[in-house]
This record gives structure tokens, C-alpha cells and sequence, in this order.
């Protein structure tokens, strides 16, 4: 994408082109959670966050977003090899809507299969224990989970089905 279209404002994704983004992969109990630069061009893991109550969680996520200068949140969506959503996706889709009232930032989802087998993948290759690995698998899947969007030429793409 040119330079001149990053800063064009909102993608069809409904965040903004420039700016820090904060992608999460969610799950029942805990978050993982990346972060890119105001570029757009590179995704870092930040950290887990294991998850307790609404009132904890919120001021948790808007103090993470605002520190980091977030315009925008991406959140993984767990969708069926066909492209299909299920519940887990619901559940994301829910968790997303939240968050998005949580921190005021506009939200977009992003397919995430194969983002914890290719966390779990890069993480063998660094000889961590398994409990290592572990402790850091969610965090690494929410940053293949946005180092892909950021990377995608059409970031309002639906899930397509893999045969």
C-alpha cells in the first residue's frame, strides 16, 4: 500500500491505516495481546492476560491501549476450515464488541486459523521448555494474528474456505 493511501484515514476494516494497532487473540480465559508500529509494517508480541471480571478486565485493556497509543483493535476470529463461523467465533465477535466500548477504539476481526500452530512452530525452533512455550504461545498467536492483517492487501477480506 502506498504512502499516500496509509495516510487516506479508515481501511474498509474500519480502523485506521496509521497508527499503532492492538491485536488480541481471545480466548475463554486468557488474552494474548500484540502491538504494531505507527507504520503498520511490524507486529511485536506484548503480553498474556489472564482474564477476571468486566470491571478488571476494561481498565486493564484501556490502560494497555492507551499506553501504547492504539487507534485500533484486531481481534482473531476462530472460524471453521470452511470459512464458517461457530460459537467460538460468536464469542469473539462479542468479546470484540466489548472491547470496543471498553477502550472507545474502533474494532475489525481477523482470521486467526493457523495462528497458534504457527506460534507453537516458532516457538519449538527456540529450544524454550515446554512450560516457556506455553507461557508464551498466546501472546506470539496475537501477533501472527496481526503481523497478517497488516500485511494483507484487502483487510476487509471475509475467511475463505480451505478444502
Amino acid at each position: 500500500m502506498s504512502d499516500s493511501a496509509r495516510t487516506a484515514g479508515t481501511s474498509a476494516a474500519g480502523v485506521p491505516d496509521f497508527g499503532a494497532l492492538l491485536g488480541i487473540d481471545y480466548g475463554t480465559k486468557r488474552l494474548g495481546t500484540a502491538i504494531c508500529n505507527e507504520e503498520q509494517t511490524l507486529a511485536v508480541p506484548l503480553e498474556n492476560y489472564d482474564l477476571s471480571a468486566p470491571h478488571i478486565d476494561g481498565p486493564w485493556l484501556r490502560q494497555i491501549a492507551r499506553g501504547y497509543g492504539c487507534v485500533g483493535l484486531v481481534v482473531g476470529l476462530p472460524v471453521h476450515m470452511s470459512g464458517d463461523e461457530g460459537g467460538k467465533a460468536r464469542e469473539a465477535r462479542e468479546f470484540g464488541k466489548w472491547a470496543a466500548e471498553a477502550t472507545g477504539l474502533p474494532v475489525t476481526w481477523w482470521d486467526e486459523r493457523f495462528s497458534s500452530a504457527t506460534a507453537d512452530m516458532h516457538l519449538d525452533e527456540t529450544g524454550f521448555t515446554k512450560k516457556r512455550r506455553k507461557a508464551r504461545r498466546d501472546k506470539i498467536a496475537a501477533q501472527v494474528i496481526l503481523q497478517s492483517f497488516i500485511d494483507s492487501d484487502d483487510r476487509s477480506a471475509a475467511p475463505i474456505a480451505f478444502d
